[in-house]
């Protein structure tokens, strides 16, 4: 008998081993941005991590069936938090997203990213299978999407908008529905696309325009996208070594601590760093869908696929935002780039995987019992 008390040995210190590992780099990170000082980024986005691992850990012994029983409120709640922003919500930069509680400001679109993954998976694991090829499949999915896409898009924060529809139309393809469906409403948005444009605000077009040509104003809208390229290119293979980043220090990169801290590592430990950042975070959305793979239950299934794509869609849209393959839409890295909002929202998604996790093996273990 183990003198180690079973509950420890249950948690899954291998993720929690790999996430301590990003988070220990990003730390670094933050702290080279900072000119080698640890406060205010280094040692904040340290303790947040330690908070909401703790949280993750709590998560992580919740039941299955508890998420799935309060996915709905969950999502009514959130929704009209997102309906009270627009109508008390502090403006801060243009954008009006937050509600002032007084000792904290809560941006509610966050929580609609992994909510909307356990609503859409909640409403097809309720689904009769007979029904997932016919319309009264689609229609109240996309209502669920779009209320929430639609309130957070007229914010604006095309960013989060877009987090949203990515990860409830995930849900949609893993449930089953028909291939045709994705490639109808794949050509249907391609063909609303120029109208679409017409509607965004100016500064919005501005990042569309200089994604497809950053050169034209290269000391303008184009300047974060051509400094962020200057920084990554100039890191080369092994890096300009730690501490020793120019663009970031001498200011040339913005915001080098939050959306562009890729390229603020990648100058300083090269392809090297950039590589094998980019294979811890391969390593978590392997952990991911291999939990979903496991798992027997059809909410459970769905729900741990969706929540590793959301934190897939993280990391893709900032590392293409910041190479310059996509527009920049202020998507941040996971426990690289400064804030508490990105963290909080990547380990609700990693908890609720982690109790599907700990279901499974409870289920596998049982059966082996017997």
């Amino acid at each position: 008998m183990s003198i180690v008390p079973k509950p420890i040995t249950d948690f899954p210190w291998r993720i929690l081993a790999l996430l301590l590992a990003i988070a220990l780099f990003g730390t670094v990170v933050l702290y080279s941005a900072a000119s080698g000082n640890l406060f205010p980024w280094a040692v904040n986005q340290g303790v947040r991590f330690c908070v909401f691992s703790a949280m993750a850990l709590v998560l992580s012994r919740i039941p299955v069936t508890t998420f799935a029983r309060f996915a709905f409120p969950a999502y009514g709640a959130v929704l009209a938090a997102l309906v009270l922003v627009e109508l008390i919500g502090g403006v801060a930069g243009g954008s009006q997203r937050w509600i002032n509680l007084g000792f904290m400001q809560l941006q509610p679109s966050e929580f609609m990213k992994p909510i909307i993954v356990l609503t859409i998976a909640r409403f097809y694991a309720m689904l009769p299978v007979g029904e997932i090829r016919r319309w009264n499949a689609i229609w109240p999915a996309l209502i669920l999407i779009g209320f929430p896409w639609a309130l957070v898009l007229i914010q604006p924060d095309l960013g989060t908008a877009t987090m949203i529809l990515a990860g409830g139309i995930t849900v949609m393809f893993l449930a089953g529905l028909p291939l045709r469906l994705f490639i109808g409403s794949g050509l249907t948005v391609a063909a609303l696309i120029p109208i679409a444009f017409s509607f965004l605000h100016d500064y919005q077009k501005n990042r569309v325009l200089i994604f497809l040509d950053p050169e034209s104003d290269p000391l303008g809208a184009g300047y974060h996208i051509s400094q962020s390229k200057i920084a990554i290119g100039s890191g080369g293979i092994w890096g300009k070594g730690f501490l020793q980043g120019t663009q970031s220090h001498l200011q040339y990169l913005p915001e080098g601590h939050t959306d562009f801290a890729f390229a603020t590592m990648a100058e300083e430990w090269g392809l090297i760093g950039g590589t094998l950042l980019i294979l811890a975070f391969m390593l978590l959305f392997r952990w991911g869908i291999r939990v979903a793979m496991r798992t027997e239950d059809k909410f459970a299934r769905m729900t741990a696929a969706g929540l590793t794509t959301t934190i897939f869609f993280y990391v893709a849209i900032n590392l293409m935002m910041v190479m310059g393959l996509a527009p920049v839409v202020g998507i941040p890295l996971p426990f690289m780039s400064y804030g508490g909002s990105s963290m909080l929202t990547v380990m609700l998604c990693v908890g609720i995987i982690m109790a599907i996790d700990r279901a499974g093996k409870r289920r596998s273990g049982s059966r082996n019992w017997a």
